[in-house]
């Protein structure tokens, strides 16, 4: 039998256009639309936090993947850009999810830098398979890596 959880947050309107969110983990804010739909600048928007959503599920899911196939993971950033369409109507849906992560990793012993790059590109697919926020959106998600195996003085 599948297993569920549940998830909640709290809003609540402060006047104009903020609102402050309280979620179920814990942190709490204050929250506006973007400067360009009346919001205010400096503060958490809705688009943000979707983006934000997507970016850290997937990077969890990717030291997930790094743990499970023993990679030894020097250093892992990532920027993600969600690319917004608005219709003539003023709909507005995200068509993309842009992931631009830098991955540095030593291989492993008597690895080349080829196979290590290789399992660095499954760790990614397999992360973007099981977020949880990835697949639920209906956006189209793109990885763009950048990846850095360190080799040391001897050629590993």
């Amino acid at each position: 039998m599948a297993k569920t959880a549940t998830y909640t947050t709290s809003v609540q309107w402060k006047g104009d256009h903020w609102g402050h969110i309280v979620m179920g983990n814990g942190p709490q804010m204050m929250f506006s639309a973007p400067p360009d739909a009346y919001g205010h600048e400096g503060v958490l928007t809705p688009e943000d936090a979707f983006v934000a959503a997507a970016n850290t599920c997937v990077m969890m899911m990717f030291l997930w993947a790094v743990e499970r196939f023993k990679i030894d993971l020097v250093s892992f950033t990532c920027r993600t850009d969600g690319v917004k369409k608005i219709e003539l109507d003023r709909t507005e849906i995200f068509t993309h999810l842009y992931f631009y992560p830098e991955i540095t990793v030593r291989p492993a012993t008597g690895e080349d830098a080829a196979a290590t790059e290789k399992r660095i590109h499954r760790a990614l697919a397999s992360a973007q398979k099981y977020s949880l926020v990835a697949n639920s959106v209906k956006s189209e998600i793109v990885v763009e890596p950048k990846i850095i195996v360190l080799i040391d003085q001897q050629g590993a």
